[in-house]
């Protein structure tokens, strides 16, 4: 897991990685970014001020992903597939993944409509729902990002703990 660079901090009032909501009347805030499995299992975690854009952070999360083991053949050091929203519809962000191997499928803005991506896409969705679930996720209490960082970890690790061992009892 990584922090989202610091850069994008725009008010420090409250800590750093903590700027004010567009959607909230401007309450400062802190938004997760993640990039899940197709079962909903985080690979990476992120967060940032709630005012800066979600393209920012696509590329320490790409860094983030760890290399993925199977038990037959190489091992892998990347996904395949990228699927994201039209959030990240930005030419170098579509050249940064094609540079790492990384094959993507991003809407494009104005050109396709997002509903297509709808069935790829609600997988990321829920979890975010499951994280947003957590009492301690859901207004942010820490004033330092890698506290607040630190407890999103703790809820995916959970959240993929329930996951895995509720589809190992239905096998």
């Amino acid at each position: 897991m990584r922090l989202v660079d610091r850069e994008f901090s725009r008010c420090t009032a409250r800590g750093p990685l903590n700027g004010p909501n567009p959607t909230d009347r401007g309450k400062a805030g802190s938004k997760i970014h993640l990039i899940t499995d197709r079962n909903g299992l985080s690979l990476a975690l992120g967060i940032s001020a709630a005012n800066t854009h979600d393209s920012l952070g696509l590329k320490s999360l790409v860094r983030g992903i760890p290399p993925i083991r199977s038990r037959r053949g190489p091992l892998r050091r990347r996904s395949a597939k990228l699927r994201a929203d039209k959030g990240y519809a930005y030419d170098h962000l579509r050249r940064r993944l094609r540079e790492r191997g990384i094959r993507h499928r991003i809407a494009r803005k104005g050109i396709e409509p997002s509903h297509r991506l709808g069935r790829h896409r609600w997988v990321v969705e829920r979890t975010v729902s499951w994280l947003a679930g957590c009492r301690r996720l859901h207004r942010r209490y820490e004033r330092k990002a890698e506290h607040f960082l630190a407890f999103v970890g703790i809820a995916s690790v959970l959240i993929s703990y329930r996951r895995l061992t509720s589809t190992e009892a239905m096998r």
